[in-house]
């Protein structure tokens, strides 16, 4: 009797303490994950939106459609920030899209969109696909294709882009490709419902 209540108070103890370690490293991580994220973020939005000087956040009052809630596609707006010139003049959005589709999890972009409607880029801020295969969304062979299109939707095609709407999936990775996809379909999507080209 007297031996299990000392086995179960030296776990306790033992459970106590990895706690409080765990606890310590956390608040310790936490405000350079923080800014190392807020960095990662700061350099995709610069990626899609070169142009831009500086990016505003886009406040979500509850009034703006489409934010945080899943679409048929598995995708969700995450956040939007204005791009906007060094004397605060709106050039467009970037829009933060996430994909629940992916095959090897959660996929989320930046894409820029500027006042015309035209996709200034896409970048990965969140991809954790098969290598070799999904994760060559990553490279630019496929991220361009988004790029400097003014379109309302995106298919993609295995026989070869014969429209400005269309691009060419990622061999062997028809799953990373359809994500990606209505990841960006959604970003557009999103950008109408906010005023579009009536920024």
């Amino acid at each position: 009797m007297g031996s299990s209540i000392k086995n179960i108070l030296c776990l306790t103890l033992i459970t106590l303490a990895a706690g409080a370690g765990l606890g310590y490293v956390y608040d310790l991580t936490k405000e350079p994950i923080a800014r190392m994220e807020a960095e990662t973020r700061q350099a995709a939005y610069r990626s899609v939106f070169p142009e831009a000087d500086q990016f505003t956040p886009l406040e979500n009052d509850g009034s703006i459609p489409g934010f945080s809630e899943a679409d048929e596609n598995g995708c969700e707006i995450d956040s939007a920030v204005y791009a906007e010139d060094a004397s605060g003049s709106r050039l467009g959005y970037v829009i933060n899209v996430t994909s629940h589709e992916g095959y090897g999890g959660d996929i989320t972009i930046s894409m820029g969109i500027d006042n015309e409607g035209c996709v200034k880029g896409v970048e990965f801020l969140e991809i954790s696909e098969t290598a070799g295969l999904g994760m060559k969304a990553k490279e630019p062979a496929f991220k361009e294709q988004f790029r400097d299109r003014t379109v309302t939707r995106f298919s993609y095609t295995k026989t070869g882009a014969a429209s400005d709407f269309e691009i060419d999936a990622i061999s062997g990775a028809t799953i990373t490709t359809t994500a990606v996809t209505s990841a960006v379909n959604a970003g557009l999507e999103f950008y109408e419902k906010i005023g579009g080209a009536g920024i």
